[in-house]
């Protein structure tokens, strides 16, 4: 038997995104590893219709290959197996719709194994109260993309001063110094765009890579496995003092820090954009 279990955020304006799950699993099917679960994907707008040719994306994708908009009454259904997924709406004139859904195996009985149930889940769209604007000037804080998970958002240096900061050692070799950095999780800021981190960074979200820019113009890449700590070593910060001082013209406001290189070609300086963007 498999059950539902969700759990939701959305950005401002007017958009609905509602999952209803119907499925009734016979005894021929109880094996966990090939158990699916139907789930209509339905897409209202604020009157409750259901909008046609709205972008849906799940990640991690489904086995089959399945249609990516809603039909002409705003659904989508789909089949998943057990285990976690993001789902993001996308339709002209409105915000990004994002929700989590878990597929959850259950050990029943054999009567509630034969028996249909329905599970819907309703989200309306609110305001999010995130302190950031978006976008914003590149020279005042840090401009950070993640489509199709968020629209861009836009950190100011008194945003990111306000989030929680990690020190970090790293060996330049340019240098041969030791140099102690202090900022913000990379992680941490695309989590904020719902990026797929921790448990949901497998599957076709292994594909997911970062390109940190300069305002020179200077980039580099990371697979977003690199910037995930709870997948690989070390640390990829978004840094703004070093050895306890304010980072200076040279280097600031904010640099791109990745302490397991073993050079610095990927210590982005004067960090002005950070894009997620996953391969075709």
């Amino acid at each position: 038997m498999m059950m539902l279990r969700y759990a939701c955020g959305m950005i401002p304006r007017k958009l609905s995104l509602v999952l209803t799950g119907l499925f009734a699993i016979s005894s021929a099917l109880a094996a966990p590893q090939a158990a699916t679960v139907p789930v209509t994907i339905r897409v209202t707008d604020p009157s409750g219709t259901g909008v046609p040719h709205a972008q849906v994306r799940i990640i991690p994708a489904p086995d089959a290959a399945e249609k990516t908009e809603t039909d002409e009454k705003g659904q989508l259904p789909v089949a998943l197996k057990a285990g976690g997924y993001a789902i993001f709406v996308r339709l002209a004139g409105f915000k990004s719709g994002i929700a989590h859904l878990d597929v959850v195996s259950a050990d029943l009985s054999q009567a509630d194994a034969h028996a249909a149930q329905t599970f819907s889940i309703g989200l309306e769209v609110s305001a999010t109260g995130s302190p950031t604007v978006s976008p914003i000037s590149t020279k005042d804080g840090l401009l950070v993309s993640a489509y199709p998970y968020h629209d861009s958002m836009g950190f100011s240096f008194a945003d990111l001063k306000a989030m929680p900061h990690i020190t970090a050692t790293f060996h330049n070799t340019h240098t041969n110094a030791e140099e102690t950095y202090s900022g913000v999780r990379l992680a941490d800021l695309l989590a904020k765009l719902g990026a797929p981190l921790g448990s949901e960074l497998r599957g076709q979200a292994l594909a997911n890579y970062v390109v940190a820019t300069g305002s020179d113009g200077y980039q580099a890449l990371l697979a977003l496995a690199e910037v995930d700590p709870s997948f690989h070593p070390g640390e990829v910060l978004v840094a703004d003092a070093m050895n306890g001082k304010r980072l200076d013209e040279h280097s600031g406001p904010l640099k791109l820090v990745v302490t397991e290189d073993k050079r610095p070609a990927r210590s982005v300086r004067n960090l002005t954009t950070i894009e997620l963007k996953l391969l075709p």
